[in-house]
């Protein structure tokens, strides 16, 4: 269990939510088992991988280890703490969002810019950057919580300050994880107390927005061309969305059983990645996506409640963190699956705790110990104890 992995008193086990730390732990191992069937003929035939079958696997565990490791030492550190160095953090995460674009630095692949090679593994900013971003909305929303109801000093500063990261963010080009970052952001202001005719004024501006970086960006405006009929260029700009269909539409109520699908042998891009559900559906059907998005729903529903009882104690900034991970989670999942399921343009976002990556893993891991430290404290409180 993950908190064997924290080293915590066997007493402390009893007062952690059990239903945020199983629901958290079969969306990772789901994720390990489903990576490895998805990218297991991937791994056969690729020149980088040594024709080695288990090689995503092997790297996925080792990330998983990693991020465990992480979580451990992050459970460790009080919220206030956090609090203190949030500041800090983020502006690391825009130094590394800069540096990343700077040529010969930041790897291209696929057109994108997005991550900075450390030898043995790759180093993703912008997943990093989202923690960084929730710690950060976090304590800005409680220092201008007197003032919220004034856009020009509760909301412009905060704007800037995004406006600068998404300009990063879409020079990668990132445009998923731009989306995220301003729902956390948006999220956690409004949460804070921003008022609701400002909050409907932004979301119309930012819907403005976004449709004109859509209409003048070629490569957006073929995605959402093709994802409103991808059926009409199967081979083109509809191909990944397609085969992500298809393989829905194979798995059928119980899916071809774990290990069969057919769609993750080189017909579907990226099937241990973006597309991991669709090699779900495939193989495990209906039932199985269903579990996904139930684990989901759980680990999400267990953040907000926990943010809600951080209120009742009047911890603020632990209460917009716990539900600022939320957000976090719930939005890019959401994205993700509503992208396999043809229900969204195509977006380069994986799903959280279970698709390939180290870098999204280890933000989540971190972000999940911070989230079990927020309800650890809460109940340390409620005991009458110390935090």
């Amino acid at each position: 269990m993950l908190m064997s992995v924290l080293d915590t008193p066997r007493r402390e086990v009893a007062e952690i939510d059990h239903a945020l730390l199983w629901s958290a732990l079969l969306l990772l191992l789901t994720g390990l088992v489903m990576v490895y069937s998805a990218s297991i003929a991937t791994a056969e035939a690729g020149r980088f991988t040594a024709n080695q079958p288990a090689y995503y696997l092997v790297r996925h565990g080792i990330f998983l280890c990693v991020g465990l490791v992480g979580a451990a030492v992050a459970f460790q550190i009080p919220l206030n703490l956090w609090q203190r160095y949030a500041p800090w953090l983020f502006m690391i995460g825009f130094v590394l969002l800069a540096i990343v674009l700077i040529p010969g630095i930041g790897r291209d692949v696929n057109g994108a810019r997005r991550w900075l090679p450390l030898g043995f593994v790759n180093l993703q900013p912008s997943e990093l950057m989202k923690l960084f971003a929730v710690l950060y909305a976090a304590d800005y929303t409680v220092r201008k919580i007197n003032v919220m109801h004034d856009l020009k000093l509760a909301f412009l500063p905060m704007f800037a300050a995004m406006a600068v990261v998404g300009m990063l963010l879409l020079k990668e080009p990132d445009f998923g994880a731009f989306v995220v970052i301003i729902a956390i952001a948006m999220g956690i202001l409004f949460l804070g107390g921003l008022k609701a005719r400002l909050f409907a004024l932004l979301v119309v501006g930012l819907l403005i927005a976004f449709t004109v970086m859509i209409v003048v960006s070629p490569y957006r405006r073929d995605r959402v061309f093709g994802f409103m009929d991808p059926w009409a260029d199967a081979f083109g700009r509809g191909y990944q969305l397609s085969h992500s269909l298809i393989a829905f539409g194979r798995g059928e109520l119980f899916g071809v059983g774990l290990g069969a699908s057919v769609e993750k042998l080189f017909y579907l891009p990226e099937a241990h990645t973006d597309f991991l559900l669709a090699v779900i559906a495939e193989e495990l059907g209906f039932v199985g996506v269903l579990t996904v998005i139930a684990l989901f729903a759980v680990l999400v529903q267990r953040a907000f409640a926990i943010g809600r009882q951080s209120v009742q104690l009047d911890r603020l900034y632990p209460a917009l963190v716990a539900m600022g991970i939320g957000i976090w989670l719930g939005v890019q999942s959401f994205i993700n699956m509503g992208v396999n399921m043809g229900l969204l343009p195509t977006k380069g976002l994986t799903l959280p705790l279970m698709s390939f990556g180290g870098s999204g893993i280890l933000a989540n891991c971190l972000a999940l110990a911070i989230l079990l430290r927020v309800d650890w404290e809460n109940r340390q409180l409620m005991r009458g104890g110390k935090v």
